[in-house]
């Protein structure tokens, strides 16, 4: 049975609220990318987004929400492209290869975006919080690969997806600062080269 048939309809209240928040939204980081983060206020959020500057904090506590409502749609996009591919990638290598290629595909769809929303997730004073959910990501999978002994038994799930995660932002915020590769190719060839040689030393000893 499709759960969507028994959800209740929205309300036109709800859709008005939904699309200021995509106007505030919308707003805010057209902003961030023309002027820079720091150099953007709140009145010209709600001045773009053509809503009163109290109308903001109805639907944000600080402009920093809009970094982390960012994150959030990053999320929900890499999510929605493992499920995509999850049914036909078969095998915890072959899963993490995808995964990073979804990564580069999400920030590729982007690069001036991504560019901005990252050198304002730094000054916001919140690095290390970046896409926590990514390590979670690679964790799932590499603890299902050592489960069928597709990887070295043994590692801690989470603490390879943390150093996944930590190459994966190395590698981001370094294409992030060559505006020329809008493509993403320079990002896509280092991850997928950083993932070869981490796979090396995550494989299983070979049967004596």
């Amino acid at each position: 049975m499709d759960s969507r048939a028994t959800m209740p309809p929205v309300s036109r209240r709800e859709r008005n609220k939904q699309r200021v928040r995509e106007r505030l939204y919308s707003a805010a980081v057209e902003l961030f990318v023309e002027k820079g983060y720091e150099h953007t206020s709140i009145n010209e959020i709600a001045e773009r987004a053509d809503v009163a500057r109290g109308t903001f904090f109805n639907y944000y506590q600080r402009k920093e929400d809009i970094i982390t409502a960012w994150g959030e749609r990053r999320r929900v996009a890499l999510v929605k492209g493992l499920d995509e591919y999850g049914a036909f990638t078969p095998g915890s290598v072959a899963q993490l290869q995808q995964c990073m290629a979804i990564l580069v595909r999400i920030n590729q769809e982007e690069p001036q975006l991504t560019a901005a929303m990252l050198t304002a997730w730094v000054k916001a004073g919140r690095p290390i919080l970046e896409e926590p959910y990514v390590a979670e990501v690679f964790a799932k999978i590499v603890e299902s690969g050592t489960s069928r002994r597709e990887l070295s038994p043994g590692m801690s799930p989470i603490g390879v997806g943390n150093v996944l995660r930590d190459v994966y932002l190395g590698a981001l915020y370094r294409w992030a600062h060559q505006p020329s590769d809008a493509s993403g190719s320079s990002l896509a060839d280092e991850l997928q080269q950083i993932l070869r040689l981490l796979l090396e030393g995550m494989a299983p000893p070979a049967a004596p």
